[in-house]
């Protein structure tokens, strides 16, 4: 019997296989460390994304922030070509529910945990739109 939910395969008997939502990013380009988590497709449009800016430093391989996103491979390392050893932290769009936890900027100005250096953004989803072109969820 098939499953309603499309995150899951039928299996024989019981058992179900779990089945990765696609994100827009191939997975060949992500390398570790990446984001663990969650990995059902979002249910709906999120108001806003976590766009990562020319700040990002990579935090010499140990990124906080990775370790704060709840879905499955929506940040990843990228590696810089120039300078191996180095790279910086990217997000699937396709995979970023919004929930702001990768970020460390919180109500009044506070400090949450997340990146330590302010280069995650949390931008409109009209705006990500206008570059990656129109998301139907």
């Amino acid at each position: 019997m098939k499953s309603l939910n499309p995150a899951y395969n039928s299996g024989r008997g019981n058992e179900r296989e779990i089945v990765k939502s696609a994100g827009m990013v191939p997975d060949e380009l992500k390398h570790e460390p990446r984001s663990k988590g969650l990995t059902t497709p979002r249910k709906k449009k999120p108001k806003e994304l976590a766009v990562i800016t020319e700040c990002c430093t990579g935090c010499a391989g140990s990124p906080a922030c990775v370790e704060y996103c709840p879905v499955e491979d929506c940040m990843f390392w990228v590696p810089d070509e120039i300078n191996p050893p180095f790279g910086r932290i990217d997000v699937d769009p396709i995979l970023c529910i919004g929930c702001k936890k990768c970020v460390s900027k919180g109500p009044d100005g506070c400090f949450l945990d997340g990146c330590p250096w302010d280069a995650i953004v949390m931008v409109d989803i009209a705006e990500v739109e206008k570059v990656v072109g129109a998301m139907t969820f």
